[in-house]
C-alpha cells in the first residue's frame, strides 16, 4: 500500500509540475506575441512619420545590408527609395500576429512583416510582403 501511495503522489507531483510549466509556457508565447506586434507597430509608425534612422535601427543586421547593397546606398537613402517604390507600403492596424518560437508574422492592413527575435528584442527580417497563392510570400525589404 505505501509504495502505491507514493506513485500516486509523485504522479500528481509530476501532472502538477507539468500543468504549471505549460501555464509558463503560454505566457511566454503570450509574451514574444505581444512583443512582435509592438516591434511591428512601432515599425509601421516610423514608416508613416518617416522616421528613418529607426526603421534601420529596427531591421535585423541581415536585412539592412541587403538592402544597403541592393540599393547601392546607405540605409536612410535605401528606406527612403523603398517608401518612395512603394517596396514598403503604409502598414495600417494589425490584423493577425503568427508566433513560432523566435520568428513571427505580423499581418497589417496594408503589408505584412516578419520578425526574428534577437538578443536586444525583436527585429524586422523582411517587410513590405505580399502573399502569393501556393509561392513564398514577395517582399520589397528582405534580409540574405
Amino acid at each position: 500500500m505505501n509504495g502505491s501511495r507514493y506513485r500516486h503522489a509523485a504522479v500528481r507531483a509530476a501532472g502538477l509540475a507539468l500543468a504549471i510549466t505549460g501555464i509558463g509556457a503560454c505566457g511566454a508565447v503570450e509574451e514574444r506575441r505581444d512583443a512582435a506586434q509592438a516591434e511591428a507597430t512601432r515599425f509601421a509608425l516610423d514608416r508613416d512619420a518617416g522616421r528613418h534612422a529607426l526603421l534601420c535601427a529596427a531591421l535585423a543586421p541581415g536585412t539592412r545590408d541587403e538592402l544597403e547593397e541592393t540599393a547601392r546606398s546607405g540605409c536612410r537613402d535605401a528606406i527612403r527609395q523603398a517608401i518612395e517604390e512603394d517596396d514598403l507600403p503604409a502598414a495600417g492596424a494589425v490584423r493577425a500576429v503568427d508566433v513560432w518560437g523566435d520568428r513571427a508574422r505580423v499581418v497589417l492592413e496594408g503589408d505584412t512583416l516578419f520578425l526574428s527575435r534577437f538578443p536586444g528584442g525583436w527585429k524586422v527580417t523582411a517587410a513590405g510582403c505580399e502573399p502569393r497563392p501556393d509561392q513564398p510570400y514577395r517582399c520589397g525589404i528582405k534580409g540574405g
